[in-house]
């Protein structure tokens, strides 16, 4: 077994043998640069863990339909992360439990190499062995919660920003 995956946050609470049954679940994949793994909107219902390269995340900056200053700009994209391996970082976490569209876009900015599993095979590993689907469950909940958190104080910090602006520009 690789090493990389003993170090995958992911799977941190896993034993050797429950980390061998979750294995048989991925495959390896590569990716060249300037590809889009995951697409903002699109739907989806792969999970990727980046073992190797780069990616950044994006998301657009406006609601489709929205008609404001912000239209005219080339690309109205707020970069969210530029991210490389070191962390073994996952992306469509979300998309894998609720097979919902995409909430952002992850740019493949080197050639790259992901881990990949689908909501099939996910769920099927968690019906064979519920302990191994407890713990992978509890480790995506967590990390959910962990952005839910972050989320929730930039949205009192931007709630805040806008409230002070707007009581300047009324004066």
């Amino acid at each position: 077994m690789n090493d990389y995956w003993k170090s995958i946050p992911l799977f941190q609470d896993l034993t050797a043998e429950e980390l061998v049954e979750v294995r048989s679940i991925f495959a390896n994949i590569s990716v060249t640069s300037d590809t889009n793994l995951i697409t903002e909107g699109d739907e989806g219902d792969e999970m990727f863990i980046l073992i190797n390269g780069k990616v950044r995340i994006s998301k657009h900056m406006l609601i489709e339909g929205m008609n404001i200053p912000l239209t005219e700009m080339k690309n109205p994209c707020k970069v969210l992360a530029n991210l490389d391996n070191s962390s073994y970082p996952v992306f469509g976490e979300i998309a894998l439990i609720d097979r919902d569209q995409r909430s952002a876009t992850v740019l493949v900015v080197e050639d790259s190499e992901f881990l990949v599993t689908d909501r099939l095979k996910f769920f099927e590993l968690i019906e064979r062995h519920p302990a191994i689907g407890c713990k992978l469950l509890m480790t995506i909940g967590k990390r959910l919660a962990s952005t839910v958190r972050r989320s929730n104080n930039e949205l009192v910090k931007l709630t805040t920003a806008l409230a002070l602006a707007l009581s300047r520009s009324n004066r």
